[in-house]
């Protein structure tokens, strides 16, 4: 959530970051066996085991339909179906669709979407919304974190993380004098998650609805790595924190909402982006050629993930 969804806007010139092979393979895993339980979604198991384990368990539905931004629509992952929303036909709610034996699905994902493109156009793109039909029996939606200007975010504590690299500039300055802005941000979003929501319900009264959450970026224990991440020692552990804090208000709009809320934050734990290769289901982003550079906007690479069974 902290670093690459910065830059997810679909009129993005250049060449594009890749989305998460993690959600990928977590968020099927979890959307598949909440749709089989039509329950609370749990975390999954792993890459390849979720998609086959959930498979075996979740019944055909009729109509799906997949809304939400970049971390939905596999920005980045090849094989790209649509360059104006980065959406990949190796993203989650393509493999959810074909491990449901959906008999129809509507993929609207789109990287850069806030709470307001569900029911507002996104330059040119129309209102997600429009897929959700009366007859849709399941919708995952993964959306807020770009309601919290992540670019503004990351951009700012990157650079002051050249000026006190062993500190906690970026959260220093998110909190000068006792405020909490970010904290502001997020319980501004919540409303607004709620009306995404209940939109998808007046349309679809008898659908199952998953909103999904952000995974892991950063070390859960809060611990730096910055020759891989280019934040502030002391900004990891914050970044965690207003991570989960993201999470957790969309759990509870999920309850307030009669949906389902798919935590894909804990089963990435121990799979950050600054775990070696083999062990982290996101690639780290790019180094940084100096203060005056965007790293952010080549920022967690995500490995395509295996393909489904």
């Amino acid at each position: 959530m902290t670093l690459r969804p910065a830059h997810d806007h679909p009129a993005a010139s250049g060449p594009s970051p890749r989305s998460r092979a993690l959600l990928v393979a977590l968020c099927a895993g979890a959307v598949l066996g909440g749709t089989a339980l039509a329950a609370h979604a749990g975390p999954a198991h792993g890459r390849g085991a979720a998609v086959e384990e959930s498979r075996t368990a979740a019944a055909p539905v009729g109509h799906y339909a997949a809304l939400g931004d970049s971390f939905s629509s596999g920005l980045g992952i090849h094989a790209q179906t649509d360059a104006v929303c980065g959406r990949s036909d190796r993203n989650y709610p393509t493999l959810v669709a074909s491990a449901t034996g959906a008999a129809a699905s509507s993929d609207v994902t789109c990287a850069g979407a806030e709470t307001r493109h569900v029911a507002e156009a996104q330059n040119g793109v129309p209102p997600q919304l429009d897929a959700v039909r009366p007859d849709t029996s399941v919708v995952t939606m993964g959306i807020g974190g770009n309601d919290l200007d992540l670019a503004g975010i990351i951009k700012r504590c990157v650079l002051l993380a050249y000026l006190n690299p062993q500190g906690s500039p970026c959260k220093n300055s998110f909190t000068l004098f006792g405020t909490d802005e970010i904290g502001s941000r997020i319980n501004a979003a919540a409303p607004k998650v709620a009306s995404a929501l209940q939109a998808v319900r007046a349309k679809a009264p008898a659908a199952r609805v998953f909103l999904v959450g952000y995974p892991a970026i950063a070390p859960d224990d809060g611990s730096a790595c910055r020759t891989t991440i280019p934040l502030a020692a002391g900004d990891f552990a914050w970044l965690r924190d207003k991570t989960k804090q993201l999470n957790a208000m969309l759990a509870q709009q999920a309850a307030a909402g009669g949906a389902a809320f798919v935590d894909t934050y804990a089963p990435s734990v121990g799979h950050d982006a600054c775990k070696p290769a083999g062990v982290r289901w996101i690639d780290p982003p790019t180094p940084p050629r100096g203060p005056a550079s965007t790293p952010t906007r080549r920022a967690t690479r995500a490995r395509p993930p295996p393909s489904p069974p």
